[in-house]
């Protein structure tokens, strides 16, 4: 049956006597947002991928529709008409630290790294960068309006990032000195979204301790509300299942004790990359945040990918000379596959409605991949890697764009004013310099 909302979600709930572990799995319904009004919800994903790319195999020749996605995108084909390629979008950030530390430090912030005691392979060691990051500024922004607050803002998911802090590893920035670290494992990411679970091997299932809660709104919302409450129950079902049905070594990575960024024992990252990936996707349909990072590894990171049946480490690979063939043919299937990821990804956010809304998650959503290095090789700032899936800012998909060296500040801009946020100016102004990018929309 239909019922009128008095005043708000969190008002019905309570008089309901909804405790507040329930809230995630009700307050995204249709019925229930309806009393709170209606508005299109908009987010946004940014996934790092590491140590640049082979230019000859991921950039499109042509501008413009009519080009032909080359061997490292070619996962995006069933969404090129959804997908946006910016080439000549440059960080033009300089200052204290290596390549690696000011690609990833100065990614989404726009601003040099601090001076500091971490030394990488530059003459000047550096430290953590001296500004916000745009998710989290976007994050801010949404957080200030009741109509787009999420009980967490935003959701940093990682892929087997080392345990250490230091600049290398962080990309998000709460403020100046303020890195966030990302969560990297499944079960403490399940835990933080719906769970007071104690342990891994003693997961309660969630669904049990809530059933009475659920079946006091099933009876009073109405169909439509009721069908999504169960597909929704049933998605985190599935999610402790195959999260109980993953304890052991596959989901567990010890601290690293050799160089920087080397991963020994990674063959676990599809799986992990996998059940982060539908975390997120689940979160973004539960409402719990409108802003993600997808974090793989980190700058100078060194996965093996033997699932591919490549032994050497990335970071290694991506240092040899374009002359040497077999490492840049590698180096194209290892970011072919990052690139699968984002399709999964992508497919997932297709595949899932907008709850309340019209289309898919997709459509209300960006996904924006991005790397900390444009040629690992040469260690360059220019042409990093921007790749766009989705919808949600209103931006013009299906292209190839060439820029021709533009600082990638004017694009934080650009994801800002996407969300209605008008700031004039992000990171170091004298990178803004006419505002956003012209020509997305």
């Amino acid at each position: 049956m239909n019922v009128t909302y008095r005043n708000s979600r969190r008002e019905f709930l309570r008089d309901l006597g909804v405790s507040a572990a329930a809230l995630p799995f009700v307050l995204n319904l249709p019925g229930l947002a309806a009393a709170d009004g209606p508005r299109r919800k908009q987010r946004l994903i940014v996934m790092f991928s590491p140590d640049g790319v082979v230019p000859t195999t991921f950039w499109p020749d042509e501008e413009g529709e009519a080009f032909t996605l080359k061997e490292s995108l070619k996962p995006l084909e069933p969404f090129k008409d959804k997908t946006l390629i910016l080439h000549g979008v440059c960080d033009r950030v300089r200052g204290d630290g290596d390549a690696h530390m000011r690609g990833i430090g100065c990614l989404l912030t726009g601003v040099e790294l601090f001076p500091g005691n971490i030394q990488g392979g530059s003459h000047t060691p550096a430290g953590w960068s001296s500004d916000i990051s745009i998710d989290q500024e976007i994050k801010n922004y949404l957080q200030k309006d009741a109509a787009t607050r999420t009980r967490f803002g935003s959701l940093e998911f990682g892929v087997m990032v080392p345990d250490r802090a230091d600049t290398w590893t962080r990309m998000s920035y709460a403020g100046a000195n303020k890195p966030i670290a990302p969560i990297d494992n499944p079960y403490q990411m399940f835990q933080k979204l719906y769970g007071r679970a104690k342990d891994q091997e003693n997961l309660k299932s969630v669904m049990d301790v809530l059933k009475d809660d659920l079946d006091k709104v099933r009876a009073k919302v109405g169909s439509e509300d009721r069908k999504i409450l169960e597909e929704h129950a049933t998605i985190v079902r599935e999610m402790e299942q195959e999260l109980r049905n993953g304890t052991g070594k596959n989901m567990e990575h010890a601290v690293p004790v050799v160089e920087p960024g080397v991963r020994e024992d990674n063959d676990n990252i599809p799986q992990i990359s996998k059940l982060q990936i539908d975390l997120l996707v689940n979160s973004f349909a539960a409402d719990f945040a409108r802003i993600a990072t997808f974090q793989f590894t980190n700058s100078v990171g060194q996965p093996r990918m033997r699932w591919l049946g490549i032994q050497e480490g990335q970071h290694d690979l991506s240092h040899k000379p374009d002359s040497d063939t077999d490492a840049q043919e590698k180096l194209t299937r290892i970011n072919q596959w990052y690139c699968s990821q984002l399709a999964y990804m992508a497919q997932k956010l297709a595949e899932t409605p907008e709850p309340g809304g019209e289309g898919s998650l997709l459509d209300n959503t960006l996904i924006v991949w991005t790397n900390e290095l444009g040629k690992g090789n040469s260690h360059t700032l220019d042409n990093i890697p921007f790749v766009m899936v989705g919808g949600g800012l209103g931006f013009k998909m299906g292209r190839s764009l060439k820029f021709g060296r533009q600082p990638h500040n004017r694009l934080l801009l650009s994801l800002a004013h996407g969300f209605g946020h008008r700031i004039d100016k992000f990171g170091n102004p004298n990178f803004c310099g006419d505002g956003p990018l012209p020509n997305l929309t």
